[in-house]
């Protein structure tokens, strides 16, 4: 009898082993230097075939002359961060100046979404926390760079980014480039199949 409960405890444990949902990685997809007229809406196409959320930093510049774009992100409920206006160094510039490119691509994008930009990504990944301060913004940099602006390998992008995934990285892709369309694809699926979950980048810094 004493045998009997000990195998049936065992079948038990191993059930529960196996029934167990396996438990999600967050990793956030940003892309950066949009919208572009084209790709920006293929992009959008996969996201949404994928469910799968994303946060995009834009430049003022192209927000300004692709506007519907910039709509079709917030309608499909993505993040919108800022990337400044004209991609510039902030800590290049005089304060006032710098604030301005900043501040400048918040109020377009609330006038074209109803909502300002919380998040910044400083061009080149350099900020000056001064105007964190000043702003009341949140720089957001990044834990693996794609260099998907560098090539139009698209085995390469999809491997580089896949081997380095680990829990709560935020992935640098730009979606100016066919070449990020496909690679994009292909990452979210490889992720997915590993695990990951998908998420926008304040659910990332902010957990």
């Amino acid at each position: 009898m004493e045998k009997f409960l000990t195998v049936c405890a065992a079948l038990i444990l191993t059930a529960g082993m196996w029934s167990a949902e396996p438990e999600t990685r967050k990793i956030a997809l940003t892309f950066d230097d949009g919208p572009h007229p084209v790709y920006t809406e293929e992009m959008l196409k996969v996201l949404e075939q994928e469910q799968v959320p994303a946060t995009f930093f834009l430049l003022g510049e192209n927000a300004e002359q692709y506007g519907e774009q910039v709509r079709m992100i917030a309608a499909q409920g993505h993040l919108i961060g800022n990337h400044t206006w004209r991609h510039v160094q902030v800590t290049s510039l005089p304060k006032e100046e710098a604030e301005e490119e900043i501040l400048a691509v918040s109020s377009l994008v609330e006038e074209l979404t109803g909502n300002g930009t919380s998040y910044v990504r400083p061009p080149f990944g350099i900020w000056d926390p001064e105007l964190e301060e000043e702003l009341d913004m949140i720089p957001v940099l990044w834990t693996i760079d794609t260099l998907d602006w560098t090539t139009q390998n698209v085995d390469w992008i999809v491997e580089k980014t896949v081997q380095d995934a680990g829990e709560n990285d935020i992935i640098l892709m730009h979606d100016s480039y066919e070449s990020t369309v496909q690679a994009a694809e292909r990452i979210i699926r490889r992720l997915k199949a590993e695990g990951f979950e998908f998420v926008t980048v304040d659910q990332v810094i902010m957990d």
